[in-house]
């Protein structure tokens, strides 16, 4: 490699504006993956994706208390839980594309057959939620299944149909943005979620403000509206990136002759992961709704969850970060991991404060809504769930390891084995010691991830030892 080829601006901060030497005519980002790799680098790649997630980890606490706010707020939270866990199982075959695209598509050839890939998940996800909401298959999920009572079950089928779109279109848009986060825009990637969110919060304050129906229809419309944009916007811009790749520009990359077979052998494993990781609410709600204070349980599990959910999403974000900065680079390896380790810590001692203070209360009371009631049921769940976001900043970089070594199978063994060990806590915690059910989700989900990151630890070590085999 020249010197200088990858020469760039001394404290620059946003490696999107990268450029090349003085004289260079190109003014391209350069991939990150080539440059000498600093936590400044790192923090500036990861904080337009961790962006994006926190205003997504948003939207549940936002629709939440709409929902709390109109006329029967137990049902409706239920029915929103509910509608929202089958949705994400419906979604589950294509949530892992954008991981895909982001390992993936490297030149005209790889995003041709990936979008191919990716064009076919998206009408079977939209097929399978269609097939949910038909009364016959969904009466066997709702009350036969699961068990919900006949209120919250009606809620439920009418919020999926509004959340019909859902599924495909999210797949559409996670492709895409896969593509901007290995040709270094992450930063698109956060705009569009900044106008999925407005979206999204100004249906959902119309819908209060106007038209006050059901909380549950009003959330369904939202979230609809807000991804559909932002599937569009994702699209637009991406299109400098896709005229390059279909321009055939640029240097032979290493995606060149990618195959079906790879993709398929790359991608089955990602999708038993999500299948495993999305089914776990239907399982969850199949659990709370035997449970000792069902009711409650399920109107507090959304609620609850999506605070949990706004520290887990910086963990989230990460595993993009890991595969785009690691690309197969052993080198990039103990500056992602320090990284992360800070980062796990720093969402923990973050919700913890929120928590185990005062400030629990003017959580779930004042901001989310909740009824003093339901405020005191979830103050133990979300103390307990509080080392979450931890362990799931381990997990998820120490799949984008495993990815970047093009290593996917023990993803879907740890998986698996997470939701065997949740499984069995519940069974043991609500039919054997008769636990409150939310009490006993925040225990499972907390001894699952546990279990996960010990299996995953020596599987992870061993793909490090092949990327470094690669690197010399």
């Amino acid at each position: 490699m020249p010197p200088g080829r990858f020469w760039f601006f001394r404290g620059s901060f946003d490696p999107q504006t990268i450029s090349g030497p003085p004289g260079l005519k190109t003014k391209e980002p350069l991939s990150v993956a080539d440059l000498p790799l600093t936590y400044r680098r790192i923090l500036a790649f990861w904080i337009p994706l961790a962006a994006q997630w926190i205003m997504m980890a948003l939207e549940g606490p936002f629709l939440s208390a709409v929902i709390a706010r109109l006329a029967e707020p137990k049902y409706n939270l239920a029915a929103y839980g509910v509608a929202l866990a089958l949705a994400m199982i419906a979604e589950a075959p294509i949530i892992m594309i954008i991981s895909a695209s982001t390992a993936l598509v490297r030149d005209r050839d790889s995003y041709l057959k990936l979008r191919r890939f990716s064009n076919l998940l998206n009408l079977l996800v939209t097929g399978m939620m269609g097939l949910a909401v038909l009364p016959p298959v969904f009466n066997l999920l709702a009350r036969d299944l699961l068990g919900l009572p006949a209120e919250v079950s009606g809620l439920t089928r009418v919020a999926l149909l509004l959340l019909l779109p859902w599924p495909g279109v999210i797949g559409y848009r996670r492709f895409y943005q896969g593509i901007l986060i290995a040709h270094n825009r992450t930063r698109f990637v956060a705009y569009g979620t900044v106008l999925r969110i407005l979206a999204m919060a100004l249906t959902g304050l119309i819908g209060f403000l106007l038209f006050p129906t059901q909380g549950t229809y009003i959330a369904a419309v939202a979230m609809s509206v807000g991804v559909i944009l932002e599937a569009a916007a994702a699209r637009l811009m991406a299109g400098r990136v896709v005229a390059g790749l279909l321009s055939g520009s640029g240097e032979e990359a290493e995606g060149a002759g990618l195959t079906y077979g790879q993709i398929l052998g790359f991608y089955f494993p990602l999708v038993l992961t999500s299948f495993l990781a999305l089914g776990l609410r239907p399982i969850v709600t199949f659990f709370l709704s035997q449970s000792r204070m069902a009711l409650e349980s399920l109107a507090a599990l959304p609620v609850v969850y999506s605070l949990v959910f706004i520290f887990s999403s910086l963990s989230l974000s990460y595993q993009e970060v890991g595969i785009a900065l690691l690309a197969g680079r052993r080198e990039n390896f103990p500056k992602l991991r320090n990284f992360a380790l800070g980062m796990g810590l720093a969402t923990v001692g973050g919700l913890a404060l929120i928590t185990y203070t005062p400030g629990v209360h003017l959580w779930f009371h004042t901001l989310s809504g909740l009824s003093p009631e339901l405020t005191r049921f979830s103050v133990l769940p979300a103390r307990v769930m509080t080392f979450l976001p931890g362990l799931t900043m381990s997990v998820f970089f120490q799949r984008a390891l495993l990815m970047s070594a093009r290593r996917t199978g023990p993803i879907t063994w740890a998986t698996g084995i997470e939701v065997t060990v949740i499984v069995a806590v519940l069974l043991a915690g609500i039919n054997l010691l008769d636990m409150v059910g939310i009490l006993a989700v925040a225990v499972a989900m907390l001894a699952g991830s546990l279990t996960s990151n010990l299996f995953l630890l020596p599987r992870t070590g061993r793909a490090l030892t092949s990327l470094e085999r690669v690197a010399g």
